[in-house]
């Protein structure tokens, strides 16, 4: 079997990890046979050393993870196997699942690892004092927070501080615990609290974001330059942004912009209304590009949009093509901007397609975001249904996964 062949077997799935910045460093790679009954691939008995080489051989490492570190689970049959060294060890973090006893031969292996190049992880890991020998060695040790009472996590942390390693919070989902997670002094964060705030504030929408939303309202629209110029012209805050962003995102541009109109015309409006659609993320607090927030629409965008093309045989810029990237974009501007998702649909003349997406998760559109939801929670039997329901084939979408995966901020816009 070719490695082609073998990658349009597995389901696949990323879990980010963000630092105490809430920048994302890395992801925790889950694989899933497509015929197998079960949702959890990670099983020490479905999990076996020739699927996860085979998978990873298939889909190609920086294919999956860009310049981010990819965490694998690692079971006792494959952490003593030399095909281990086929993975890229300036990128790969191995985690030692629990089921892998810490004994002396563990440790001697750990070692070798170490020696290679692969950094080491103890995942859902229960401290001991009789492991000190190993937390010299280990890289990061991943605690589960919602299996460790909370009197003793502290301790527990307090205890592994004395070495040099960090500490990973897993299963972190909303804004309180990763608040609490960080002032125990965590250093690394898995979970998706950053897109699920504990309590959604509905703020009225600020100046600065009513603007943005007016110029992609104008965009979509196709209004002539004088119009979108004099946009830019009216906002000082808008302008500043366009002028910034568009010079320090790596676009392609050989040269500097000079004038609002230089911009406008240099970019023209269907780079323009990426940019924008992407600016959305980038302008909304101190983050700017490294936004996780910005990551995940993204890639949501560039799946639905890369289905759309292949379902359609559609070109990029088609209009259907174009309403699923904006879907995809907009899914998260509730959550960037605290409030409803109706106040942000209010606000532009989005066609039903879109808007039904986004509101009630229906129609082509709908579904396909459906599906980019659920493949970002690793559900996949849901993700099974929906495939059977859209007719779309596991191929198909791994190929948009990987195309999506491969985004970067330039080539949105690109």
């Amino acid at each position: 079997m070719s490695p082609e062949q073998g990658r349009k077997r597995y389901f696949l799935g990323r879990q980010p990890i963000l630092d105490r910045n809430q920048e994302i460093i890395g992801y925790e790679l889950l694989f899933r046979a497509a015929d197998h009954e079960t949702a959890n691939f990670t099983d020490h008995d479905v999990a076996t050393a020739s699927v996860i080489t085979s998978a990873l051989g298939g889909f190609g490492f920086r294919e999956l993870l860009g310049d981010k570190l990819g965490f694998i689970n690692i079971n006792q049959e494959l952490f003593y196997s030399d095909l281990l060294e086929v993975l890229p060890t300036d990128q790969t973090v191995l985690e030692l699942l629990e089921l892998i006893e810490l004994d002396d031969r563990v440790r001697e292996r750990c070692l070798e690892l170490k020696g290679m190049g692969f950094q080491l992880s103890l995942d859902d890991h229960l401290y001991a004092p009789e492991f000190s020998d190993m937390y010299r060695i280990i890289d990061i040790v991943k605690l589960d927070i919602l299996e460790i009472p909370t009197e003793e996590l502290q301790p527990v942390i307090n205890s592994l501080r004395e070495f040099p390693l960090r500490l990973l919070a897993e299963k972190v989902e909303t804004a309180d615990q990763y608040k609490t997670c960080l002032a125990m002094g965590f250093d690394l964060f898995q979970g998706y609290f950053f897109e699920r705030p504990e309590v959604l504030k509905r703020k009225c929408l600020e100046t600065s974001q009513l603007e943005m939303l007016q110029l992609l309202d104008s965009l979509t629209k196709e209004a002539d330059i004088d119009k979108i110029e004099e946009i830019f012209r009216q906002s000082t805050t808008l302008a500043f942004h366009l002028l910034t962003l568009v010079n320090s995102v790596n676009i392609g541009l050989r040269e500097k912009i000079r004038s609002l109109r230089h911009a406008i015309t240099i970019l023209g409006t269907e780079k323009l209304r990426r940019w924008v659609q992407l600016a959305l993320f980038a302008t909304a607090d101190n983050r700017g590009i490294k936004n996780p927030l910005l990551e995940m629409a993204a890639v949501r965008g560039r799946f639905m949009e890369c289905l759309i093309m292949e379902r359609h045989q559609l070109p990029r810029g088609a209009d259907l093509v174009e309403a699923a990237f904006m879907a995809g974009i907009f899914s998260l501007l509730d959550i960037l901007f605290e409030t409803s998702m109706e106040a942000i649909v209010s606000g532009l003349s989005l066609s039903d397609n879109i808007s039904d997406a986004l509101l009630k998760r229906e129609g082509e559109l709908g579904m396909l975001l459906s599906l980019a939801e659920m493949l970002e929670q690793t559900n996949f039997g849901e993700v099974e249904e929906l495939l059977d329901v859209s007719g779309i084939t596991i191929e198909v979408m791994i190929d948009a996964q990987l195309s999506a995966y491969n985004w970067r901020a330039g080539d949105c816009v690109a």
